[in-house]
C-alpha cells in the first residue's frame, strides 16, 4: 500500500476512537472471567503514558488557513488526545493588539479555559517563544527577558498547566551559555515555584540541542520547578549560517543519547514526527527505542504529538503519529 494510503485510511479509521487504549482492548481480548484479569488485561494492551496534543501541529491551518486558535480543544477532542500544549505565538497577533495587557493576557486564559472545560481537556503546558533570550550573555538582556515571561507563568497558573517550556536562546560559546542559562532559569524558577508552575527547556536548536549540555545547567539550577521536554527531534547544534533554525543543519547530536541524558530531569515529552513509512513507522526515528528510553527513566505523564511534516496534512500526520505513539507504547 502507497504510504500516504496508508495514513489516509489510518486516518479515517482513527476518527472513530474515543477513548484512546480501549480500542484495541475491544478488538484483542476475550471476555474476562474476573475483574481482577481485566485489570490486569488493560494494563498489558494500554500505553504507558497519556497523549497530548502540541498547537504547532495545526500551525498551518491557522497562521495560513485561517483556523481560529480557540478551536485548538476541539479539534484535539476529536483527534483522541485528552492534552492541550498551547503555542504562544499563535496567540502573538490578537495579544500584539492588546499589547499584552492583563486584559489582553486574561481574554486569552479565559476563552482557552473556557474551550477546554467545554470539551473535557486538560490544559497541560504553554509553549513559549519570542520573548527574549534567557541565556543572553548580557545581564540586563537576561532579566528583561526572565520578566517578560512573568506573564506566561501566571497564565499557566490560571490555566492549571503544570508547566511552560521555554527556550534558552542567547550566547552560543558552552561555558557562558551554561552561566546564562543557570541564571536565567533559577530566577524565572523562582518567581514560578511558589504558583505551581514549572520552567521546562526543550531542546531547541543551538546550545540547547546538546543534550550533556543542557543536563549540565538542570543540574546547577537544582531546583524541584525546573526541568526539562525532551523532544524526539531537535537536535541540530549546528547550522551552515550559525542561526537557530533557517538554514541547513551540518551537526546533529545524538537523538536517542540526548533524550537519555534529558529525561532524568523531563516533566513532559515530545513526540516529534515527520513522515511515515508504508507500515506507519517514522521515517527518522525509531519510536519503540525511544519509548524504551523514556519508560526506563519511570515517566507515565503526557507525551505530546509534535507533527512537523510536509508530505502529509497536519490532521494525517497528528492522527498517524498519535497511532504510531499508541502502537509502539504497547510494545515496551
Amino acid at each position: 500500500m502507497k504510504r500516504r494510503n496508508f495514513v489516509v485510511n489510518s486516518a479515517k479509521a482513527g476518527l472513530a476512537l474515543t477513548a484512546l487504549g480501549g480500542y484495541a482492548c475491544k478488538q484483542t481480548k476475550k471476555e474476562p472471567e474476573s475483574e481482577e484479569v481485566a485489570v490486569v488485561t488493560e494494563e498489558r494492551t494500554s500505553p504507558f503514558f497519556e497523549l497530548s496534543l502540541a498547537q504547532w501541529s495545526i500551525n498551518k491551518m491557522i497562521r495560513e488557513g485561517g483556523t481560529d486558535p480557540y478551536t485548538f480543544a476541539e479539534k484535539a477532542k476529536a483527534w483522541g488526545f485528552t492534552g492541550l500544549e498551547y503555542v504562544s505565538q499563535l496567540y502573538h497577533p490578537e495579544l500584539e493588539k492588546g499589547n499584552y495587557s492583563p486584559e489582553a493576557m486574561k481574554a486569552f486564559v479565559d476563552k482557552s479555559n473556557a474551550e477546554a472545560e467545554k470539551h473535557g481537556m486538560k490544559n497541560v503546558l504553554l509553549m513559549i517563544d519570542g520573548q527574549g533570550a534567557l541565556a543572553a550573555a548580557d545581564e540586563a538582556e537576561r532579566k528583561a527577558a526572565v520578566e517578560n515571561h512573568f506573564k506566561w507563568v501566571d497564565a499557566a497558573a490560571a490555566m492549571g498547566c503544570h508547566s511552560i517550556r521555554v527556550n534558552l536562546q542567547g550566547s552560543m560559546e558552552q561555558d557562558e551559555w551554561i552561566e546564562a542559562s543557570t541564571d536565567g532559569l533559577t530566577q524565572l524558577s523562582t518567581y514560578a515555584k511558589d504558583k505551581n508552575v514549572n520552567i521546562i527547556v526543550e531542546n531547541h536548536g543551538g546550545p540547547s540541542s546538546n543534550g550533556a549540555w543542557l543536563a549540565e545547567v538542570m543540574k546547577s539550577v537544582n531546583m524541584d520547578n525546573c526541568g526539562t521536554l525532551p523532544d524526539f527531534g531537535n537536535f541540530c547544534v549546528k547550522r551552515e549560517d550559525g542561526s537557530y533554525y533557517a538554514s541547513k543543519c551540518i551537526e546533529e547530536y545524538d537523538k536517542y543519547k540526548g533524550v537519555e541524558e534529558l529525561m532524568p530531569f523531563a516533566k513532559a515529552v515530545s513526540a516529534k514526527s515527520y513522515d511515515f513509512d508504508a507500515d506507519g513507522n517514522e521515517t527518522k526515528i525509531d519510536y519503540v527505542k525511544m519509548l524504551k528510553i523514556v519508560k526506563e527513566a519511570g515517566y507515565t505523564g503526557f507525551v505530546g504529538v509534535e507533527y512537523e511534516g510536509s508530505v502529509l496534512s497536519e490532521e494525517e500526520g497528528i492522527i498517524a503519529t498519535r497511532d504510531l505513539l499508541i502502537k509502539a507504547g504497547k510494545q515496551v
